[in-house]
């Protein structure tokens, strides 16, 4: 049923988005076109990479599943980056790291428990993933926020290129490390219990769907972000808003979709890895690399952050890391998760 939708949605949707934009109809319209043609995408995309992490294995599956998820929204903020608007590009990362850390984990954790009263996953990188968590996000977005107070623009500037460098280098290192060196050494018995499952798509159609579904939401992406500023008049939002509530949602929706699925069928080292695993790519990955892609453009972006979106980013990582670390989840844990997750919405919303 759902992929029925989905698939009317992108039949529909594609079509009107080319049409809308030739015509020049409202930008509200549009934006609303927009965001449910860019979601329906991002279920096939979503769809694709599942077919092909059953193949793969759950690590690497869960590493599939972020980035094809996080591509989206890396898509977005490039042409977001493009138009200047800085301040979107900076609070749809806030808005990812809040949405897998809190939104996603927080309903796989609740649907799943819904149907297992106790599901496991493995402890072992769940802890190496809480150095990593508090490595990115608290350190490396921090720093510049406290170092740009004694800092000219164009030294800040620099001290984020070098530290987006580093970001990367560190996370291509952790890649390394559990999928090369260290691979299959922390074993847990839920890496044993996973049930033998036929991928939807054979491995030529998963990789064909997800490239025509990349390049459909390139032109969508770009079409989108000129109606932020139209929208943001007209419902009173401010671009902070619009980039942690509405652009991480729309470009997270791929993966969130995909954990949730995979906590139902109880397959939770999938569906945490795809929510911890695309915060660390999100902020390890996409963010230095968007800083790296400002030198090209006439607006450059730093990684300074606001007191609010930083606060958010490290209370989130800190409850995180504390419901995690145990390798166990159950639906309250979930239901806390999506109350801070409401908790900050209405913040920012307020703003």
């Amino acid at each position: 049923m759902v992929n029925r939708i989905f698939f009317i949605m992108v039949a529909v949707g594609v079509p009107l988005s080319v049409i809308g934009s030739l015509l020049h109809w409202p930008s509200v319209l549009m934006f609303v076109i927009y965001c449910l043609t860019i979601i329906a995408l991002a279920g096939y995309m979503g769809r694709a990479t599942e077919s092909l992490a059953i193949v793969a294995g759950p690590r690497i599956g869960g590493l599939l599943n972020a980035t094809f998820g996080n591509a989206v929204e890396l898509i977005i903020s490039i042409f977001a980056l493009k138009a200047g608007l800085v301040t979107v590009v900076l609070a749809s990362l806030t808005g990812s790291v809040l949405g897998n850390l809190l939104l996603v984990a927080g309903l796989s954790f609740l649907i799943g428990g819904v149907k297992y009263k106790r599901q496991s996953f493995n402890v072992y990188d769940a802890r190496h993933n809480s150095g990593l968590l508090i490595f990115s996000v608290i350190l490396a977005f921090v720093i510049p926020e406290v170092f740009s107070m004694e800092m000219t623009d164009s030294e800040t500037f620099t001290l984020s290129i070098g530290i987006s460098i580093i970001l990367i280098l560190l996370y291509l290192a952790a890649l390394f490390f559990k999928l090369v060196s260290h691979r299959g050494i922390y074993q847990h018995e839920s890496d044993q219990v996973e049930e033998h499952e036929e991928p939807e798509w054979s491995k030529g159609k998963a990789l064909t769907i997800l490239a025509l579904a990349t390049v459909a939401v390139g032109y969508v992406s770009e079409n989108l972000v000129h109606t932020f500023e139209v929208v943001a008049e007209a419902f009173g939002w401010s671009e902070i808003f619009i980039g942690i509530i509405i652009v991480a949602i729309v470009g997270n929706a791929a993966e969130h979709a995909s954990a949730i699925i995979m906590a139902y069928k109880n397959k939770m080292n999938i569906a945490v890895e795809i929510a911890i695993g695309s915060t660390l790519q999100i902020a390890m990955f996409v963010a230095p690399l968007l800083v790296l892609i400002s030198l090209f453009f006439d607006t450059k972006m730093a990684l300074v952050f606001t007191m609010p979106e930083l606060i958010s980013m490290i209370t989130a990582v800190f409850l995180t890391i504390s419901i995690t670390n145990d390798g166990e989840t159950n639906w309250f844990e979930g239901g806390t998760l999506l109350a801070a997750y409401a908790i900050m919405g209405i913040g920012f919303y307020l703003l």
